[in-house]
């Protein structure tokens, strides 16, 4: 087990990663379709999504959480 005091950075790496994932997929498939280049390109777009998407949870997730929190 980790510590809880990591337990929020180890949540928004995980789903920023699942979501960059899914969501680059479908961009990616969308731009070219499927080809003989897709996975080449979705795993590089999903490398910079997750690059992306990761640091923006942990600085924007903490507002819905609050917000989440007060109704």
């Amino acid at each position: 087990m980790i510590p809880a005091r990591f337990a929020p950075i180890l949540f928004g790496f995980l789903l920023s990663g699942m979501m960059s994932f899914l969501v680059s997929g479908l961009s990616t498939f969308r731009a070219l379709g499927i080809g003989s280049h897709f996975a080449q390109a979705w795993m590089g777009n999903w490398a910079v999504s997750w690059l992306t998407a990761f640091p923006v949870v942990l600085i924007v997730a903490p507002s819905p959480a609050a917000l989440s929190r007060g109704w």
